[in-house]
């Protein structure tokens, strides 16, 4: 039975967004849409412009300008209570991740392992003086951090790492090398991860200014992934060190991959950016390009294509939301991070592969941004966790019963 105004009775009809089919933007507030503008506004002016010629040249030349602008809207460790962060919700933080890598991965990147990583460590772990020394001017974008856990030779299994931290009298002194550091080459201080010789032994976490003697860090080149990213090696020859350099709060391989969990939530959340990017890219060429005298949208198998990533980008949006919201009440656990992690970069990389097949050859051109998230989310994959660790995770969470060895 029909109303007078033509509606089914009991059935809101609405203008269909074609990216938001579920409309899972009626479950955002008012204050997590204005979140979501004010990093699309940004992302708008600040990065599109100049993300494909940034990625081509594989250069991130305005980091520091771009650091100050996200730090004056409070994105540099938004989710962070105090010393300057803004102290906003999870879903906030994770809805400005979307924005950040619907623009590109690596300025996701930037935010991320500034504010969950490094920010995190020193805003958990770190002692008042240092709290107090590097927050503020790190959430102001006025100082750029990194975080030292990789290793040449270790990379999922970090209980194996080779850098050494030793006492000499009252100073710490720092041997080793990190690799594949998002920032390392511009940041003003590192936080760095090593095994120590005290009577406890294990993994201890160190603030330290890269202007020390005997750090260095050498830009990584010739990647084919994350270019509008600085990427690099952390050296550490002789690195000396007071003893107040040293995090406080935690020992143990507890402290980094705390801090690994606050960047795989995000990554959750970017992912989906990536897609919605790639799959909005598809749709728009879809309904332009003509072949057989009509828009190759109007063909069967074109929208077979459209219809499966926008499902899966729907799922993917839905998951990261759940895991936002219970971030937000009770916290996550380790396993459910990685079943996020896990199932929405894959899902992003499908949808990113199956746009690319719409555009045919155009969608290897740089004037669309559909192969640079595809090439991106090939690095998003691995770091932060591979999927054979995330599916180990979830597994043990399941069994009760390690495989990791």
């Amino acid at each position: 039975m029909s109303t007078t105004s033509g509606k089914a009775t009991g059935t809101a009809r609405t203008r269909t967004d074609p990216l938001d089919l579920a409309g899972i933007d009626d479950m955002l507030s008012p204050e997590e849409k204005a979140v979501r503008a004010a990093v699309r506004q940004v992302c708008d002016s600040a990065v599109d412009p100049h993300v494909a010629e940034w990625f081509e040249n594989g250069e991130l030349p305005a980091i520091r300008e771009l650091a100050r602008e996200l730090g004056g809207l409070g994105l540099l460790g938004m989710h962070l209570e105090g010393y300057g962060c803004a102290g906003m919700s999870a879903v906030d933080y994770g809805l400005a991740c979307l924005e950040l890598e619907a623009s590109d991965s690596g300025i996701r990147s930037l935010v991320s392992v500034q504010g969950s990583l490094a920010m995190y460590a020193i805003w958990k772990h770190g002692s008042e003086e240092q709290k107090q020394r590097w927050l503020p001017p790190m959430a102001a974008g006025e100082a750029i951090g990194c975080f030292g856990l990789t290793e040449p030779d270790h990379g999922s299994d970090p209980a194996g790492m080779r850098t050494r931290a030793r006492r000499d009298g009252g100073d710490w002194v720092i041997d080793g090398r990190k690799m594949w550091i998002t920032n390392g080459s511009v940041a003003d201080v590192a936080v760095v991860w090593a095994r120590t010789e005290d009577e406890d032994g294990g993994v201890r976490g160190f603030v330290v200014p890269t202007g020390t003697p005997g750090f260095s860090a050498p830009l990584i080149k010739h990647k084919l992934s994350l270019r509008a990213s600085v990427t690099s090696e952390l050296v550490l020859d002789g690195v000396r060190l007071p003893a107040d350099a040293v995090l406080p709060g935690v020992r143990g391989l507890r402290g980094p991959l705390s801090c690994l969990n606050e960047a795989r939530y995000g990554i959750v959340w970017g992912a989906m950016g990536a897609a919605r990017s790639s799959l909005a890219a598809a749709l728009e060429y879809a309904g332009q390009r003509s072949q057989f005298g009509k828009p190759i949208a109007g063909f069967q198998l074109t929208q077979e294509k459209l219809a499966h990533m926008a499902v899966e980008l729907t799922c993917g949006t839905l998951l990261a939301l759940h895991l936002g919201r219970r971030k937000d009440s009770t916290g996550l656990r380790p396993e459910q991070v990685s079943i996020g992690k896990l199932n929405n970069v894959n899902k992003a990389l499908d949808i990113c592969r199956t746009a690319r097949t719409v555009l045919g050859a155009n969608g290897i051109s740089l004037e669309y941004p559909v192969i640079r998230h595809m090439t991106n989310l090939e690095s998003v994959l691995t770091y932060e966790g591979t999927p054979e660790m995330h599916k180990l995770v979830i597994g043990q969470a399941m069994t009760g019963l390690p495989a990791f060895r």
